[in-house]
């Protein structure tokens, strides 16, 4: 028998099944996000280049996004509108070293005869950290809050901390929103700031990267498949279309985790209807935990966003039911935006399921699908 070979029993095959799991899922996911990331770092390159050297580009000027972006959208290429090319083109500029980093693969895949790029701004040696660094520890979604900061040390402060912490696109975006760089400078015990920063933080998990809406249109996946939060959800709205549509109240199903744009910030609606009868749309939100102020605010967002930008001539406002629930106990809110008119309120109350009727039948599938999982 080999010396070096350790006791091999059932726990051990378990944990290096687990391991190896591991270790290769993350490996996959930043394999991805890299090429992601180089897709869009190429996709500035090409449109810098063009707008130096395209023999036709007085002919577009101004409107050179925006019609790049509709030949774009005709080919189904995915993230590709106006805003995200200007995107892609800015974090060229500011990451032109990415350049360096490149395998013949990908140099291939550069415009011809291209120049080395200058990069925008300057940051101090002490602060730069390696290209193959950032590929391989952000993904885009992190460069795409970082393009966003004009100062080049500030920038440079982020990357560094954001790598050091293994921050999350969302704890990056709240320690830039908490003006923790400033903070920071103006700190007597930086140290210190920094340890209680990363104590609160969300770390990234590899295995959740996938999850990035960047990167399942990039890999053509469809947002319920990868954006349920656990399985459990998942069939709880399975059985919470099914419920609706079968009531028989009008409800015309539209989309399931329909994604939206608020600003720069991607969100879902786990389900949207067409009611035919009320002649507007439902939205319908599922938290598997116990109401919070959050929850409707966040409801009352995608209303709000839906009766702006998708309600049609004769539509009234829209509507969003959010369900919240534990294993025993349900609550069910109505979100109405901009409905100042009593009778409106009154009719929609008529047509829509009644509260306690939606409660029993969360809590009955609640029931039945915990117990299955027992």
């Amino acid at each position: 028998m080999n010396a070096n070979r350790r006791e091999l029993n059932f726990q051990t095959l378990v944990g290096a099944i687990q391991q190896l799991h591991s270790e290769l899922a993350a490996q996959a996911s930043r394999a991805v996000n890299v090429s992601l990331t180089l897709r869009n770092w190429l996709i500035g390159c090409h449109i810098a280049e063009y707008e130096l050297h395209g023999a036709d580009r007085a002919r577009y000027g101004e409107n050179l996004f925006s019609e790049l972006a509709t030949e774009l959208g005709h080919l189904k290429i995915s993230n590709s509108n106006r805003r995200q090319l200007y995107r892609y083109l800015r974090f060229y500029r500011f990451y032109p070293e990415i350049m360096g980093t490149l395998s013949p693969q990908f140099i291939s895949l550069l415009p011809v005869g291209i120049d080395e790029p200058e990069k925008v701004g300057t940051s101090s040696p002490q602060l730069h950290v390696s290209s193959e660094k950032l590929l391989n520890y952000l993904s885009y979604s992190h460069f795409d809050l970082l393009v966003d900061i004009d100062d080049d040390l500030k920038r440079a402060f982020y990357e560094i901390e954001c790598i050091r912490g293994g921050w999350s696109v969302r704890e990056l975006k709240r320690q830039i929103n908490s003006l923790y760089y400033e903070r920071s400078g103006l700190s007597k015990d930086k140290k210190k700031l920094a340890t209680l920063a990363h104590e609160s933080a969300e770390i990234a998990e590899p295995k959740l990267a996938i999850r990035d809406p960047y990167i399942f249109e990039f890999l053509g996946l469809k947002p319920k498949e990868v954006m349920s939060e656990s399985h459990l959800e998942d069939q709880l709205l399975d059985k919470l279309q099914e419920f609706l549509l079968e009531l028989g109240h009008g409800f015309c199903f539209e989309a399931r985790q329909k994604r939206i744009l608020i600003g720069d910030t991607h969100n879902f609606v786990d389900l949207v209807f067409y009611h035919r009868i009320l002649k507007c749309h439902v939205l319908v939100e599922l938290k598997l935990e116990q109401f919070s102020h959050e929850n409707i605010g966040q409801l009352n967002t995608y209303v709000s966003w839906y009766k702006k930008n998708m309600m049609s001539k004769g539509d009234n406002p829209p509507i969003g039911i959010l369900l919240c629930t534990q294993r025993d106990s349900t609550l069910v809110e109505y979100a109405l935006a901009g409905m100042d008119n009593g009778l409106f309120v009154s009719k929609y109350q008529l047509e829509l399921p009644k509260k306690e009727e939606m409660q029993r039948f969360i809590e009955k599938q609640v029931r039945e699908r915990v117990d299955e999982h027992e």
